[in-house]
């Protein structure tokens, strides 16, 4: 445990952030309060380590703004509620894209092609759930997006792309289980979605040129 002035000089060291950004972090509640020792003394531990980091993440690297950050961290410590709900409000409390317009064509042509989607992965188990998810409408305003482009990704085509990231999403909540804590893994998860998302695309576009190169050479 770490005292009065040591615990700003360890957790400034630590997190990498100022010693004024760390009490306005407190005063917003990104950061719970330490336990109180008198009047002038607090003690804190290396939970407000980790979680300093954590907004950290989301603030500087995720360009998330403070309300919204603050609305995640109450899902991350909503100890009400079971795993699976805890970690999807977390993550959904995150900026998604917009609703679509379901009066457009072809956003009803996309949820026609997602539905079918769901169906041939064998998702329908939790089709309820997933169709309430911000990922699923930005999958349905991506969908119609290229087909209003004219290109045709249908469910056929997503479901090779949807069976990787089912692999990938395994690979996650494997790592997740690791962490020791209910409150630990659910913050993994988080920044899982801010950090590993933008490591993931970037492999993602490094196996497209190894893989152009592999096929075409460099002519």
């Amino acid at each position: 445990m770490l005292l009065r002035d040591a615990w700003i000089v360890a957790l400034t060291k630590g997190s990498g952030l100022s010693t004024a950004t760390i009490k306005y972090y407190l005063r917003e509640g990104l950061l719970p309060p330490g336990r109180q020792i008198n009047a002038t003394t607090a003690e804190y531990d290396e939970t407000h380590l980790r979680r300093l980091r954590l907004v950290r993440a989301m603030i500087q690297v995720g360009r998330i703004p403070v309300a919204t950050v603050r609305e995640v961290l109450g899902h991350v410590d909503d100890e009400s509620l079971g795993r699976t709900i805890r970690l999807g409000a977390a993550l959904w409390a995150l900026p998604q894209a917009a609703e679509p317009d379901e009066q457009d064509d072809h956003v009803r042509a996309a949820r026609r092609e997602v539905a079918q989607l769901l169906d041939t992965l064998g998702w329908s188990n939790t089709k309820a759930l997933i169709t309430v998810s911000p990922a699923y409408r930005s999958l349905v305003v991506a969908v119609s997006a290229l087909r209003r482009l004219g290109y045709q990704w249908d469910a056929e085509l997503l479901v090779s792309y949807a069976q990787l990231m089912h692999r990938t999403a395994i690979l996650d909540l494997d790592f997740v289980e690791t962490r020791p804590s209910e409150a630990e893994k659910i913050e993994t998860a988080v920044l899982g979605a801010v950090l590993v998302e933008p490591m993931l695309q970037a492999l993602h576009r490094l196996a497209q040129e190894e893989e152009s190169a592999r096929r075409y050479g460099f002519e």
